[in-house]
């Protein structure tokens, strides 16, 4: 081993570059099926608490993640879209959700 870039530990084979490579995103819904399981989000969580709200969204994320679903591009497009609706303390929270998340 001349550096640390060329090393193979022994019995493993090299990694080419497509295998390095993150996972595809997955398809995106169609618009008709986005608004309609935004429309059902919408009823369910009618009348409930922001914190209650915060931690079912918390919990579909985690969800995500551990099925591959959920990508940290979309997390980041997630936390672009609704942090100019929040003010600076609840946008520093969802931040902070959203770091948390990535990392795993």
């Amino acid at each position: 081993m001349d550096d640390f870039a060329n090393f193979t530990p022994k019995n493993t084979p090299k990694n080419t570059p497509k295998e390095r490579e993150a996972p595809a995103d997955p398809p995106e819904k169609d618009d008709a099926a986005w608004l309609k399981e935004a429309d059902a989000l919408l009823k369910e969580y009618s009348g409930r608490s922001e914190e209650d709200i915060l931690k079912a969204i918390y919990a579909r994320a985690v969800q995500g993640k551990r099925e591959g679903t959920l990508t940290n591009g979309q997390i980041d497009a997630f936390y672009a879209q609704i942090s100019p609706m929040l003010d600076g303390f609840k946008r520093r929270k969802l931040k902070k959700l959203a770091e948390e998340l990535k990392r795993m």
